[in-house]
């Protein structure tokens, strides 16, 4: 599903009221408000569905595969999402 199959989705779910602007809105207004959380470095949690958080990655080294030659990975910030018992539940 990509990101305007959920806005469809989003506008089934309200209704026939609701515009496909509103739901495009709304879609944005979620996954905007998630990267807030994670850009001060908060987890952002979503009971029944996961959370997000940020976890640094420790420099390191690796390989180029094409030279094979050794190079120094810096260190870095990734986002990790784990999944909620509920969801957990609905992917089995």
């Amino acid at each position: 599903m990509n990101k305007a199959e959920l806005v469809l989705a989003v506008q089934a779910s309200l209704g026939k009221d609701a515009s496909k602007a509103e739901s495009e809105r709304a879609v944005h207004a979620v996954i905007e408000g998630i990267k807030t959380g994670l850009k001060k470095d908060k987890a952002v949690q979503l009971v029944g569905f996961g959370s997000f958080k940020v976890a640094v990655r420790k420099a390191r080294t690796g390989i180029n595969p094409s030279t094979k030659e050794k190079m120094k990975i810096k260190a870095s910030k990734v986002v990790r999402f784990s999944a909620g018992k509920d969801l957990k539940a609905k992917v089995k």
